[in-house]
């Protein structure tokens, strides 16, 4: 019997072996382009540069002095990114170099493309924004990102952090990539699991400070990507952990503990919820109606976005939906003119997560 090409990707992307000794070489071996910053944050930058010999274009991440160890925490990107190499769809990894200047280590990347979903996002917010995607193209966008978080899952690698800004866009718009996995985890990490993540697309568990989860809270940050798309912006938009939490309960109803088993037993249930006027009822079919989604498309969405993980597709059983019945191709076309072909100036900062709860300034 013929394998799906979803079937055979994430077969390929079987645990490989125990992560190569990475060795830094010399960022000697490296030009940087001028003016050529893809990305800014807390942990430093993002720029393009050219290898010396080859000419060949790559992305390098430089670390700033932090709170922690960037060194070290470079350094387990870098492991991360090695054990997922080969796997369709997510950035490829080049290496570590050293500043003999300096000593700062950064890391080398496949260079992608200067776009990434969030500045489709931003685009789709102005007078200028595109047309929303059609179906055809939302589904082949959605198959590569699933066949990448299932073939880092098969990896024991789990990102935690999937949201526009970490989705790049090929230049040809044949593909999407993943990146940045500066917060991913292994599936094999012991509890207590601390949250990490940007707060719109964090799973409930996170928010609710649940001590132990898994690979699903990456699915739950991609059915949140995929609604963004869909809208052109963030579906859940709370303040704080609390706040999120809300706005999540707002759209899909407040489990009970026949729908999620002891989450009465949670402080948000015990302490912030009898303040708040509850309901139960989803709205999700209804603010993605068939005509924005059809029936197969919302059975992805809905399964993706279940409050309880148990219950949540993971990314391989969502390959295996009816509306990925007929992808059977490697990489599927992205229509060009639907994702920005160049950089926005400026792109709207997404609320950080916060580790300690606060409380709450608005539940929307």
């Amino acid at each position: 019997m013929k394998r799906s090409a979803a079937a055979a990707t994430i077969a390929e992307a079987t645990p490989r072996k125990r992560s190569r000794r990475i060795v830094p070489r010399s960022a000697d071996e490296y030009e940087e382009e001028p003016c050529s910053t893809l990305g800014k944050g807390s942990y430093g930058a993002v720029v393009k540069a050219r290898h010396r010999v080859t000419g060949k274009a790559v992305a390098i991440k430089h670390v700033i002095a932090a709170d922690g160890d960037p060194e070290k925490e470079l350094m387990q990107e870098a492991r991360f990114l090695d054990s997922c190499a080969g796997i369709p769809f997510v950035v490829g990894y080049h290496g570590v170099v050293r500043d003999p200047a300096t000593k700062n280590l950064s890391l080398v990347m496949e260079y992608v493309g200067p776009s990434s979903i969030a500045h489709f996002l931003f685009l789709r917010s102005h007078d200028s924004a595109p047309p929303r995607l059609d179906e055809p193209t939302l589904r082949a966008l959605m198959w590569q990102l699933l066949t990448a978080t299932a073939g880092m899952h098969a990896r024991g690698v789990i990102h935690r952090d999937i949201k526009p800004e970490n989705i790049l866009v090929t230049e040809d718009h044949s593909a999407v990539k993943i990146c940045d996995l500066g917060l991913a985890m292994s599936a094999s990490d012991p509890p207590p699991h601390e949250p990490a993540g940007t707060l719109w697309y964090k799973a409930p568990e996170m928010l609710l400070d649940i001590p132990y989860y898994d690979a699903r809270v990456d699915a739950w940050s991609l059915g949140c990507v995929m609604a963004a798309i869909i809208r052109g912006s963030a579906l859940f938009q709370g303040c704080y952990e609390d706040g999120q939490l809300c706005a999540i309960f707002d759209v899909l109803g407040v489990p009970d503990d026949d729908a999620w088993p002891g989450f009465s037993s949670t402080a948000f249930a015990t302490v912030v919820l009898p303040e708040l006027d509850v309901q139960k009822h989803s709205w999700l079919r209804e603010l993605f109606p068939d005509t924005m989604l059809s029936d197969q498309g919302f059975e992805l969405l809905n399964g993706l976005l279940t409050c309880n993980p148990e219950n949540r597709l993971t990314s391989a059983a969502a390959l295996k939906l009816p509306w990925f019945a007929g992808v059977d191709a490697m990489e599927l076309p992205i229509k060009k003119k639907q994702l920005p072909s160049t950089l926005p100036k400026k792109t709207k900062k997404l609320p950080l997560s916060k580790h300690k709860r606060k409380p709450i300034l608005q539940c929307t």
